[in-house]
């Protein structure tokens, strides 16, 4: 009786501890300003990413996102790893994330990743007059060039959503083919408009499932209602970004469903 009771109380104890894989995942995140509040190092209460850290308990955090961020390049668009004007820029693009991660690897100050997380949307769905091709391709439309065709191409040319988050995986696939790469689709907006955000979401899941990656809807899952928060702010500050209470609410749930889809098949 009581070596089954110490055994019962031995697997409560180590189901509550991370996995050995998670112990032992350098994690790296992308993303625009609901990313970016989180702070670099994934500390700050206000940003899902502390409460992401906090459970999912990886060897290492780190968030490369900048406010203001987009997937969508413009034709104006070049390599910037310098700039940090926290608004909307022709060069705060997550394909610069991708440039600034990729130098920190290269300099030893950053683990290589194994998992990529990328956060990104709400501005393309935002500032449709600043991204005005954002739109302008299906997910079907946006694969019908070859991979090899489309990283030929610089990134002042991928000026459409789809072909922006195509471009940006293949880069993260061909330089850590080693890593899982994690899409979310961003939090829905008072300000962007809820059906904006759902076209966003819908584009970028097509894309994920086109790439073969993870797709995580936190437009339809992430329990923040833009109804709701137009009325009353709760889980967000200003019905786009999030409160503690609402990061709390998002990091929790994505450490839970990134335990799952990290989880071997059988």
């Amino acid at each position: 009786m009581y070596i089954r009771i110490l055994f019962v109380l031995i697997l409560t104890v180590f189901s509550r501890l991370p996995t050995d894989a998670e112990e032992h995942l350098h994690v790296v995140i992308l993303g625009d300003s609901n990313t970016w509040i989180g702070g670099d190092d994934c500390n700050q209460p206000q940003g899902w990413s502390k409460w992401f850290n906090d459970v999912f308990q990886p060897a290492s955090c780190k968030s490369y996102a900048r406010s203001g961020a987009t997937w969508t390049n413009t034709s104006e668009t070049r390599r910037n790893t310098q700039e940090n004007i926290e608004i909307l820029g022709d060069d705060n693009v997550i394909y610069n994330q991708i440039c600034r991660l990729q130098e920190a690897i290269d300099s030893g100050v950053q683990p290589r990743p194994q998992l990529i997380l990328i956060m990104a949307g709400t501005n393309d769905a935002w500032f449709q007059k600043a991204r005005p091709q954002v739109f302008a391709k299906t997910a079907i439309e946006a694969f019908a060039t070859d991979a090899d065709t489309l990283m030929a191409r610089p990134a002042c040319q991928i000026l459409t959503l789809a072909e922006s988050v195509r471009y940006g995986c293949e880069r993260l696939k061909a330089t850590w083919p080693e890593a899982r790469i994690i899409l979310l689709t961003p939090l829905l907006s008072v300000a962007a408009g809820p059906a904006n955000i759902t076209k966003a979401g819908d584009l970028i899941e097509a894309c994920g499932q086109l790439l073969g990656i993870s797709v995580i809807r936190l437009d339809k899952n992430g329990g923040i209602d833009a109804t709701q928060e137009k009325r009353q702010h709760r889980l967000t500050t200003d019905g786009t970004h999030t409160s503690e209470l609402g990061a709390k609410q998002i990091g929790r749930f994505l450490a839970k469903e990134i335990t799952v889809l990290l989880q071997p098949t059988t």
